[in-house]
């Protein structure tokens, strides 16, 4: 392992010119972060940035490596608290798994991600805490996880080509932009979960708590939302629920969602087995600040359709703004929330990210219809959703028990 790093980080240094050993070694090996008894060297970070720039990331790319990189690290910590080693075979497989999504070979993808400076090391630990952490949610999770016939026949009637469905839901967005906040916001989502069993107690919470727009109407959403416009782990939930009843607290770009149930319909028409959104990410520095409210104001009023933010961006700096085209089941959680209320050339405000404020424009959305999977595909995709979102939840609940330090 250390021959291997060594190697790295020597082919590393030839990439991008360094001087001296001593002067790589300082660079590369200087601590940026420590999770528990783990750290996090500047080198990984480096080519954690380089690589999810290779993969068009969205986002503030420098945040989100380190953030993927401690929360790798809290997967691997998990998988070896729980006795969880992959063999060299399995590795292999998924990378070749994640090479096959770009229509590559393992060896092929891996020689691309080297010719721009990453190395295979680099590759296949990524792959590895994946892997690791499909293994533990399965693992812990997977047992527990029980679907019905009862919603296996809901879920096939509710996305049937004989007929969609819709849910009308109501919404409470707890505010999460900081660890602090995070671990308050968590602490009062269980409260509400636990303590609220009425319509009116939920609107009542959402005029009080809620820092979302609908909080003024008691958090009730304007329209019904289709069920494929949701977030998957919201829509596997969804489809559980009974009117009145909450779902599972979500957690994603800055805020902790509860939503509640008021009505689940069927529409009558067709409903798209696949929707792909675009949508674009205008940033404005200074989330929170009257300047950064008006000047979100002034470009809400300047466009109309997603184009028109080319001309709004002119002279900025380009990374200010950003064009997306993704299956929902692959937008960012919060994303796909917002989203979802939208219809094409709609705005929305409400998150933020790294001190900026976020315009999230919706572009256009493409529904596509496929035949109606059989019975066990639902079942297996229930089944998977639920565990992704408990899963999802765990790793949440190790970040807030974590001791995670910035030197």
């Amino acid at each position: 392992m250390v021959v291997r790093l060594l190697v790295a980080v020597a082919v590393f240094a030839g990439w991008v010119g360094l001087g001296t050993e001593s002067r790589a070694q300082s660079n590369l090996f200087a601590p940026v972060a420590k999770v528990n008894d783990s750290t996090i060297t500047r080198f990984e970070l480096e080519q954690r940035i380089t690589m999810m720039r290779l993969f068009r990331a969205p986002g503030d790319i420098e945040e989100e490596a380190l953030k993927a990189l401690i929360e790798d690290r809290l997967r691997q910590q998990a998988a070896a608290e729980m006795g969880i080693v992959l063999d060299p075979d399995e590795i292999l497989s998924g990378m070749e798994e994640f090479a096959g999504r770009a229509d590559m070979d393992a060896e092929t993808f891996t020689s691309m991600l080297a010719a721009d400076g990453v190395t295979s090391e680099t590759f296949r630990d990524f792959v590895e805490a994946g892997l690791l952490w499909r293994r533990v949610v399965q693992t812990r999770f997977g047992p527990r996880t029980q679907v019905t016939d009862a919603e296996v026949d809901r879920a096939l009637a509710l996305t049937s080509r004989r007929g969609g469905a819709e849910a009308l839901l109501a919404e409470i967005i707890l505010p999460a932009r900081n660890q602090e906040e995070l671990e308050r916001s968590q602490a009062l989502a269980e409260q509400l979960t636990e303590t609220i069993s009425t319509p009116g107690a939920f609107a009542a919470a959402a005029r009080q708590y809620s820092a979302a727009t609908s909080a003024a109407s008691g958090g009730r959403m304007p329209r019904a939302l289709p069920l494929t416009e949701l977030p998957p782990p919201l829509r596997a939930q969804i489809l559980t629920l009974a009117p009145g009843q909450i779902a599972e607290p979500l957690t994603g770009g800055n805020a902790i969602a509860l939503f509640q149930l008021i009505e689940l319909r069927e529409t009558g028409f067709a409903e798209a087995t696949n929707v792909t959104l675009e949508y674009a990410r205008y940033l404005i520095p200074g989330a929170g600040t009257e300047a950064a409210a008006r000047e979100a104001r002034e470009v809400r009023n300047r466009v109309d359709t997603c184009e028109d933010l080319y001309a709004v961006n002119q002279g900025q700096q380009p990374e200010r703004l950003e064009f997306h085209t993704l299956p929902v089941s692959q937008v960012p959680q919060s994303i796909a929330l917002q989203l979802a209320k939208l219809d094409p050339g709609e705005i929305s405000t409400s998150t933020s990210q790294a001190g900026s404020l976020v315009m999230l424009m919706l572009c256009s959305r493409t529904e596509n219809f496929e035949e109606a999977p059989d019975r066990e595909d639902v079942r297996r995709s229930l089944v998977g959703q639920r565990v992704a979102s408990y899963g999802e939840g765990y790793l949440e609940q190790l970040k807030a028990d974590a001791i995670i330090r910035y030197p």
